[in-house]
């Protein structure tokens, strides 16, 4: 793990909202972790494409979550990924 976030910048997801506000994150290689807290069932798009709702969090505050939505390739490969999952 180490050798992998060498030269990047750890930003806790309850932190995100503040880095973007104050931060140029395009500038900076940076990196979050995230525990899959809520998951809503699949749903259809108006085009009828299927896509997934997850809503992480680090679990340092329970009341910030940030919800990742999964399309295509990404939405058919990790949908069944279990709530728990970091």
């Amino acid at each position: 793990m180490d050798r992998k976030m060498a030269n990047r910048k750890l930003i806790r997801l309850s932190q995100l909202k503040n880095k973007l506000a104050t931060e140029n994150l395009e500038e900076i290689d940076w990196v979050t972790f995230g525990v899959i807290v809520k998951k809503v069932t699949p749903q259809s798009a108006n085009n009828g494409r299927t896509f997934s709702i997850w809503r992480l969090n680090d679990l340092r505050d329970l009341r910030e979550c940030v919800s990742l939505f999964l399309f295509g390739e990404v939405h058919k490969e990790h949908w069944k990924t279990d709530q728990g999952t970091v």
